[in-house]
This record gives structure tokens, C-alpha cells and sequence, in this order.
């Protein structure tokens, strides 16, 4: 355990998100998504949901200000949800402010999404249940 650093991450969590350069992805899973074949690396967070996950992040992890959206979400079908916009999604907004507030998402059709997964660092696997609970995160630079 370390100070200042929230319990939930684990260490495989840690050193990847270190690894990482700017314009790397990382993709916050939920529970339903392949993550262990779509990712290059799989990292397990059970237990914990995107949006906690991506929360305690924010802390640690600094969102790429280079690019107009620097976070991606799938696209939701027509009618699903009230705006076509996944409840989850205030949670991801609210969780960017805590490091981007100008932020903005990208909403990418499935199969774009996935394609887009594949090629990212890596895949952190949650429990999360919300449906279209998946997002990726790019990473931007340090500004000492």
C-alpha cells in the first residue's frame, strides 16, 4: 500500500500505467467485455466498477489535452437509453473533470470500438455491470 495512492489500483495497474507514453490508450472494461483476448495486456480489477477505477486514476493519470477527445465510448442503439447516452456516462464525465474538464468523448460504432481496443496498451477488466460501461482513456503528459 501506498500513500496518496487510492487501494483499488492494483500493482500490475501501477507499473502499466508508468510504462505508458503520451498517446498510449488504456481501455476501463466492464464485466462483459473480452478483454483478456482482445488486450495486448489484461489486468483484473474485480470487484470495482469503470467509473471507480477511472476515478481513482485520474489522480495519477493525466488525460492527453493534445486531442479534442481524449476519452472514447461505444456508441449506444437508437432508443436504448433516454439521449442515446448510457447512464454510465456522467460518472466518466465526472471522473475526466477531475484532471481534463474540456475534455470531450468520442462515440465510436462497436466494431470501431473494438478495432480501437485492440490496439490499446492495455485492457483493465472490471466487474462493472452498467451496460456500455467500457471507455478508453488517452494518456497525456506531465506538466511539473
Amino acid at each position: 500500500m501506498l500513500k496518496g495512492i487510492s487501494p483499488i489500483i492494483p500493482p500490475e495497474l501501477l507499473k502499466t500505467i508508468a510504462e505508458m507514453g503520451h498517446g498510449d490508450e488504456l481501455v476501463l472494461a466492464d464485466g462483459n467485455f473480452p478483454g483478456t483476448s482482445i488486450g495486448k495486456t489484461c489486468i483484473r480489477c474485480d470487484g470495482h466498477g469503470c467509473a471507480e477505477v477511472m476515478e481513482a486514476l485520474m489522480t495519477l493519470f493525466p488525460l492527453d489535452d493534445f486531442v479534442p477527445a481524449p476519452l472514447a465510448v461505444m456508441a449506444v442503439p437508437d432508443g436504448m437509453f433516454e439521449g442515446n447516452k448510457a447512464p454510465i456516462w456522467e460518472k466518466f464525465r465526472a471522473a475526466a473533470d477531475k484532471d481534463l474538464p474540456t475534455a470531450q468523448f468520442d462515440m465510436m460504432e462497436h466494431d470501431a470500438f473494438m478495432d480501437r481496443a485492440r490496439n490499446a496498451y492495455a485492457v483493465v477488466q472490471t466487474g462493472e455491470t452498467a451496460l456500455y460501461g467500457n471507455i478508453i482513456i488517452r494518456k497525456g503528459v506531465v506538466r511539473l
